[in-house]
C-alpha cells in the first residue's frame, strides 16, 4: 500500500494502522492536553463565541484565551469566523465534544477500579 500524498509506500504499526495516522492524532491529543483548552472545547461545543465571551466565563486574559485558540486552531480542531471587528470561534468538527466525553468516562471508570482495588 502507498501513501497517496507520496507516492511512497505506507508505514503502518504492529496493528496495520498507518504510522502518520498516529502522527496526525497525536498533534491532535497534544493540542487537548491542557485542562484550559478542554473547557474551551466545552464552551464552544455549545456554538461559537468571541475571545471577550470565553474570557468572562473561563475568568482567564484575553491573551490567555487567545493563546489556547490559536493552539487549537493550529491543530485544525477549532475555526475563526470574522464578524465585524470581532472573531468568532468554533468547533471544526462537532464530534471534539464526544471525543473528551469518551474520554471523561474512560477517566472515570479508571478512577472506579482505582477506588475499588484500594
Amino acid at each position: 500500500m502507498t501513501d497517496p500524498s507520496t507516492d511512497t509506500p505506507a508505514l503502518h504499526d504492529h496493528a496495520g494502522v498507518p504510522q502518520h495516522a498516529h502522527q496526525d492524532v497525536a498533534r491532535v491529543l497534544h493540542a487537548l492536553a491542557d485542562p484550559t483548552r478542554l473547557s474551551l472545547v466545552h464552551l464552544l461545543a455549545d456554538g461559537a463565541q468571541r475571545v471577550v465571551d470565553l474570557t468572562g466565563v473561563l475568568g482567564l486574559a484575553q491573551s490567555t484565551v487567545s493563546a489556547h485558540l490559536a493552539t487549537l486552531r493550529g491543530a485544525g480542531l477549532v475555526v475563526a469566523t470574522p464578524e465585524g471587528r470581532a472573531t468568532r470561534y468554533s468547533l471544526a468538527d462537532p464530534e471534539l465534544d464526544e471525543l473528551l466525553g469518551a474520554a471523561e468516562r474512560v477517566v472515570a471508570r479508571t478512577t472506579e477500579r482505582r477506588a475499588a482495588s484500594s
